[in-house]
């Protein structure tokens, strides 16, 4: 039975289990991601681009890892936005925090520098419209960088991803926190399209320069690109 739920019950779902996950949620990251989620986040922000000082919207923020490092590593003004009450409760960070919805930003048009989202992309009920979105908020020549899970294409690598991500993830979580929580998470990465298909919803949302860049021997995937 899929663990994946249906279109119309996806957002409230996806709510709820944040909300449970929130107080486990940064140190279950690094036991998965083997600590390697910081140098993630690091080379995200790096490639992100930007002149200090810049106001980056960092969207589904959780506890405010990327924050943290938007403001440590490059000196940015993050302001994070995240559905979830609960990860807003327990977030670690002094960047500003707005509970908002994603595809519909409580932002003018044009008014921030840089967009950042970490591992949320297949957790949005329309990818096409958060794009857009996105672009809405951003100013021309504003820049984004988003991070998520990919498929490794060599098939050794595709291998040992499948059996870590898909069969020992959810061990983990069950043992350390929301075994529900961790099927979905891996299951998730279903949502995501193809990676030719995504870089052509940024090109139709109005971004130009895209670069897609694989990390974790093809295991994860860094999107950037510039608003035309």
């Amino acid at each position: 039975m899929s663990v994946l739920p249906p279109p119309e019950q996806k957002a409230a779902t996806v709510e709820a289990m944040f909300d449970r996950v929130a107080p486990s949620y940064e140190r279950l990251n690094r036991y998965i991601s083997g600590g390697q989620d910081r140098r993630w986040r690091e080379r995200m922000v790096r490639d992100l681009a930007l002149p200090a000082g810049s106001r980056v919207l960092d969207l589904a923020c959780g506890t405010g890892d990327l924050c943290r490092d938007l403001d440590r590593i490059a000196g940015h003004r993050p302001i994070g936005v995240d559905f979830s009450a609960g990860m807003l409760a327990h977030a670690h960070t002094d960047a500003p925090l707005v509970r908002g919805d994603a595809l519909c930003l409580p932002t003018p048009d044009s008014a921030v520098d840089g967009v950042t989202c970490g591992f949320a992309l297949r957790n949005f009920t329309s990818l096409p419209e958060f794009f857009a979105e996105c672009a809405r908020a951003l100013r021309a020549g504003g820049r984004f960088a988003f991070l998520d899970p990919a498929r490794p294409r060599f098939a050794p690598f595709r291998l040992g991803n499948e059996i870590w991500f898909h069969r020992i993830v959810p061990r983990i979580g069950a043992a350390l926190g929301d075994a529900e929580a961790y099927r979905y998470l891996p299951a998730s990465t279903a949502y995501l399209p193809e990676p030719e298909e995504m870089l052509a919803m940024l090109r139709r949302a109005g971004f130009v320069d895209l670069r897609r860049t694989t990390l974790m021997l093809g295991a994860v995937q860094l999107i950037t690109g510039t608003r035309a």
